[in-house]
């Protein structure tokens, strides 16, 4: 008998306009909204945080020199959020990644530093460690049936031991200056001297170019399964905003040293999962499972293999993102990863995820990670203490969470 593929749909889609429904221009917005809840409220929240923070610190926060460190801070964080994503969406959670951040960390230094290992090969042996990490993992859960929690908390413990093994209780440093480059790097001067970075500018109208054909795409296609598109007057708003965003942040970014390393790092991860989740067979089986895993076992999806390259992947993350907080540093240390693991199941959650599986977007993973920075930063700036910091994160993602948890009774309702 041939198997059937179940294909989840993390977020419900308004059926067309008919009778006894709104077909007004309000009535569609209504049903948009509430069909993209997580992602526009999150949006909407970062927004607003931003608007706050800006008014609040006297136009600091929107500085190119402020965004730029934004970015560089918070790299190493939406990297893990990523992956971390990817694991909630399956139904596990990781406690092991900062840990794991700090020990791939640690184990780069020791190669370039001790044994002067070329930087690009310790840079390709410490994610090839962090794959094999993950990996050992992801078969004591997927195959050997252990609760993720236990067995990623196990690994919290061995990876920190090791961190301090491998450093012997001691930073490592200095790094090369190649090596350094990933997290503090910027793109190179091209072009004739003008006030702005010109490489900068390109890059952010390719973007501007793909956001607004991949959007008329997506209209397109709408139209094409005989679903409700939004009214015209509502795209070309949207497509103003998405405009007017990125030409903003590219100016922003042009007119310092233009865009960091780590913000190309970002990217690339950003559309490759995201198309990965999205149009992927692996993507949907991991919704699958998330959602419901004996349904989805009995529709013939590995879910053994699934988990287990959920996890691969997540150690392969955990290691790049130890790379990247290694670099900042300059340095291998000790006390790298403490409470990485924290920030990345925070923004995963703030951005959409759901306790129960099943539900999350790697967008929403960015958006809730840059939540969590700006708030961190803005804070920062107006000099609000790091006990105040912790209460309040605190709040956001509680009450993230329990925006969740009302979604889903109103839904049931």
């Amino acid at each position: 008998m041939a198997q059937t593929e179940i294909i989840p749909d993390s977020s419900p889609k308004a059926p067309p306009a008919g009778p006894g429904r709104d077909a007004s221009l309000g009535g569609v917005l209504a049903r948009a909204l509430r069909g993209n809840v997580r992602q526009y409220g999150m949006l909407l929240a970062l927004a607003l945080i931003v608007l706050l923070f800006q008014i609040w610190t006297d136009g600091i926060l929107l500085q190119p020199l402020n965004i730029t460190n934004l970015i560089q801070q918070n790299g190493y964080i939406l990297i893990l959020a990523i992956g971390m994503m990817i694991v909630i969406i399956a139904g596990h959670i990781d406690l092991s990644v900062g840990s794991l951040a700090a020990f791939v960390g640690a184990a780069a230094a020791v190669m370039m530093v001790k044994h002067h290992l070329p930087w690009p090969a310790a840079v390709l042996a410490a994610l090839v460690i962090g794959a094999l990490a993950g990996a050992w993992q992801g078969f004591w859960i997927a195959y050997l049936g252990i609760p993720s929690f236990i067995v990623t908390l196990a690994g919290m413990l061995l990876f920190r031991g090791g961190t301090q093994i491998l450093l012997q209780g001691q930073s490592v440093a200095p790094f090369p200056k190649g090596f350094q480059n990933i997290s503090s790097g910027f793109l190179p001067e091209v072009g004739p001297h003008t006030d702005y970075h010109n490489l900068t500018l390109l890059l952010g109208l390719a973007v501007l170019a793909v956001a607004i054909l991949q959007e008329v795409r997506g209209r397109r296609q709408t139209v094409s399964y005989g679903l409700e598109p939004l009214p015209l007057a509502l795209f070309l708003t949207k497509l103003a905003v998405i405009t007017a965003a990125v030409a903003v942040f590219t100016l922003l970014l042009a007119s310092y040293h233009g865009v960091p390393i780590v913000l190309l790092i970002l990217g690339a991860l950003l559309v490759g999962f995201g198309y990965l989740m999205r149009n992927s067979i692996i993507g949907r089986h991991t919704y699958a499972i998330g959602g419901n895993e004996p349904a989805a076992k009995l529709s013939g999806v590995k879910s053994k293999r699934v988990v287990f390259l959920a996890f691969t992947n997540m150690g392969v993350l955990a290691a790049l993102a130890g790379l990247v907080f290694a670099a900042r540093l300059n340095a291998g240390t000790p006390q790298a990863g403490i409470n990485f693991e924290l920030e990345a199941i925070a923004a995963a959650f703030i951005g959409g995820a759901s306790a129960s599986g099943g539900v999350g977007t790697v967008l929403g993973a960015i958006i809730g990670g840059l939540v969590l920075g700006v708030l961190n930063n803005g804070m920062s700036l107006v000099g609000v203490g790091t006990d105040y910091q912790q209460v309040i994160k605190g709040l956001v993602l509680l009450a993230a969470v329990g925006f969740d948890v009302y979604n889903k009774r109103r839904a049931g309702s």
